[in-house]
C-alpha cells in the first residue's frame, strides 16, 4: 500500500477561496488504483480541491483493488481509516448492500449541471447503486507489442492463438473479463455468457478455455503492471485499462498498438464509507460533490482517456493538457473503437463475485 501526503504551496493557494471550514475535517484520505488514473484524478480533482480550501490535507492510497476486503476489515474492527474510495460498479454494489457505504441523494447531495439539470438525469442509467457516484466510463481491453508480433491480432480470441500470436499474455488475478471473453472465445453466443457462466458446467468451460494459455500468462493485480511488461518485453500481448494503455502509447511513446475488440465496458465512481464522523463525512460529501460536477469530470479527459459520466460533461472533452491532441478518438466509446463491445453484468458480478472470486483462485493454484 503506498501513501502520498499532497500539500499545497504558498503560490497554488493564490486561488485559494476559503480556509477549511471548522465543520468538515482538515485530512481526508482519497483511495483510488494508482498510477496515470490516480495522477488524472489529483490533477482534475484534488489540487484544485485543495487550492479551495487552505490547509487541507490529502493523502492518496492506492488500495482500490483490495477495497471489498479492507471495507469490511475496518468496518469489523471498527476503526474505517478511508474518507473516499474509488471502485468499480459492481464493488459498490455489494458494499452498498452490506451497508458499508453511504446512501447518496443526487440530487441534494451532487452538483446539477450547468443548465440546471439535476444530476440524477445527468448521469442517468450509470446510477447503478444507492451509493455510487459515478465517474468515469472506461474499458478493459488488450495491448500489444507491434514490433514483437509477426502481425497485428485483430480479435480478442487471439490471445488464445499462441503459434500466431507468440509469447507471454498478461491476464487479471481475478475473473472478471477473463471468464466472459474465454467462453466469446469458445462459441458461447454474447447473449448467452452470463447464463451459462451461472452454471458448474459453463464455470468449467471457461477454466477449460484459460486452461489452454495458463502456462503462457503473468497475471497482474494492478492496472500499471501490464503497461510494464509490455514496455519490458515480458509479454507480447496482455489486458489493462484502455486509459493505462493510451498513456504508455500517447505520452511514453512505447511501441504498442490497442486491440479494441470485445472490449469490457465498465464503470468507475466513488463510494464514502458508512458511518464515518460527522466532519469526515462533511468532507467527503463536499469532494465528491466538486471531484463529479460537469467541469470536473471533463477536465479528468484531459490527463487520460476515459469518458466522463455526466451527458453534460462530454461537449467539454477537449485536448490533451499536456500533450495538445484531441482526446475524443482515445475514448473507448468512440464510435471506431466501440464496433464490438461488451457491457459489463454489474448486478450479476455484484451477485456471484464472491463465489468465482474464490473458484477463481483455487483454479490459480492448480
Amino acid at each position: 500500500m503506498k501513501l502520498t501526503k499532497l500539500m499545497l504551496t504558498t503560490t497554488a493557494l493564490t486561488i485559494a477561496a476559503g480556509a477549511v471550514s471548522a465543520e468538515m475535517a482538515g485530512s481526508m484520505t482519497v483511495v483510488s488504483w494508482g498510477g496515470a488514473y490516480q495522477n488524472s484524478q489529483v490533477k482534475a480533482y484534488v489540487e484544485p480541491y485543495q487550492a479551495m480550501n487552505d490547509g487541507l490535507e490529502v493523502i492518496t492510497d492506492e488500495s482500490s483493488a483490495e477495497a471489498v476486503t479492507k471495507l469490511r476489515a475496518m468496518a469489523e474492527a471498527g476503526n474505517i481509516t478511508w474518507d473516499v474510495v474509488d471502485v468499480v460498479a459492481a464493488d459498490a454494489m455489494r458494499l452498498c448492500d452490506e451497508g458499508l457505504a453511504l446512501e447518496i441523494d443526487p440530487d441534494t447531495m451532487l452538483a446539477d449541471a450547468p443548465d440546471g439539470t439535476k444530476a440524477s438525469e445527468d448521469f442517468g442509467d450509470l446510477i447503478v447503486s444507492d451509493c455510487f457516484i459515478p465517474q468515469i466510463v472506461y474499458s478493459t481491453t488488450f495491448g500489444y507489442r507491434t514490433d514483437l508480433l509477426p502481425e497485428a491480432p485483430t480479435s480478442v480470441c487471439d490471445i488464445f492463438d499462441t503459434e500466431k500470436f507468440p509469447g507471454k499474455r498478461a491476464l487479471e488475478k481475478r475473473p472478471i473479463g477473463n471468464m466472459e471473453w474465454a467462453l466469446i472465445c469458445d462459441g458461447v453466443a454474447i447473449d448467452d455468457v452470463y447464463t451459462t457462466l451461472e452454471t458448474p458446467e459453463g464455470v468449467a468451460r471457461a477454466f477449460a478455455k484459460l486452461d489452454t494459455i495458463k502456462d503462457s500468462v503473468v497475471w497482474w493485480s494492478a492496472g500499471a503492471e501490464t503497461p510494464q511488461l509490455l514496455a519490458d518485453g515480458e509479454v507480447s500481448i496482455g489486458s489493462t485499462y484502455n486509459g493505462r494503455l493510451f498513456s504508455a502509447i500517447a505520452e511514453q511513446g512505447q511501441p504498442i498498438g490497442m486491440l479494441w475488440d470485445w472490449q469490457m465496458f465498465d464503470l468507475d465512481g466513488w463510494i464514502i464509507p458508512a458511518n464515518l464522523p460527522a466532519d469526515r463525512e462533511a468532507r467527503a460529501l463536499d469532494f465528491v460533490k466538486f471531484a463529479t460536477d460537469t467541469q470536473r469530470l471533463a477536465d479528468q479527459a484531459k490527463y487520460i482517456s476515459y469518458g466522463p459520466a455526466r451527458a453534460s460533461s462530454a461537449p467539454l472533452v477537449g485536448q490533451h493538457a499536456e500533450l495538445g491532441i484531441e482526446m475524443a478518438p482515445h475514448m473507448p466509446t468512440d464510435p471506431n473503437n466501440a464496433q464490438n463491445t461488451f457491457l459489463f453484468n454489474y448486478d450479476w458480478w455484484a451477485s456471484y463475485r464472491d463465489d468465482l472470486d474464490a473458484q477463481y483462485q483455487a483454479w490459480l493454484l492448480q
